[in-house]
């Protein structure tokens, strides 16, 4: 059996009462910074690494921002359990050759180089992702109010992520799951 990778997903389709089979989802590493405006954590908060600097894994953009990108596509139980690097449609046809730990490893090193470097002794390097659900594409064009749900999370280094998705036309639910 092939080993899950860290971060998973499962769907629900609570309008139809079963798994939602054929979703297409991305997984994002540093989506961007939020738009909102927090103080910077000190002392014991986490300090998060929000994106892939100059390395040899290939960055995608989204809003401007570098991020590093993998797509996959629910199973027929609503689950998905591993990551493909993503390779957008006006690619030249080359796949990236990097997988989810690859990038994990390189972020979580990131993180704790922060951590590091902001003499914060206490402080739990995180790294920030964003799941991102087609739901326009399951429901089809102008069934659904929201094209697409996006959830963004943090990940400390060497746990599991598993976000479920309880989803309907008109509504979404998420909670970390385990």
């Amino acid at each position: 059996m092939a080993t899950k990778d860290r971060i998973t997903c499962h769907i629900l389709d609570t309008a139809r009462g079963r798994p939602a089979a054929g979703v297409r989802v991305r997984l994002e590493l540093g989506a961007g910074p939020s738009s909102f405006h927090h103080t910077p954590p000190t002392g014991s908060e986490a300090t998060t690494a929000t994106g892939a600097s100059d390395n040899e894994l290939p960055p995608h953009h989204h809003n401007g921002q570098a991020t590093q990108v993998f797509e996959s596509q629910t199973n027929d139980d609503g689950r998905v359990t591993v990551w493909l690097p993503y390779s957008a449609a006006n690619a030249s046809g080359d796949v990236p050759v990097y997988t989810l730990e690859d990038v994990l490893g390189k972020a979580e090193a990131e993180a704790e180089a922060a951590v590091a470097a902001a003499a914060a002794p206490n402080a739990r390097p995180t790294t920030t992702w964003t799941l991102r659900f087609d739901v326009e594409g399951y429901y089809g064009t102008g069934e659904t109010f929201f094209p697409e749900a996006a959830v963004t999370f943090r990940v400390a280094a060497g746990q599991h992520y598993h976000v479920p998705l309880l989803l309907s036309p008109f509504s979404y639910t998420t909670y970390r799951g385990s």
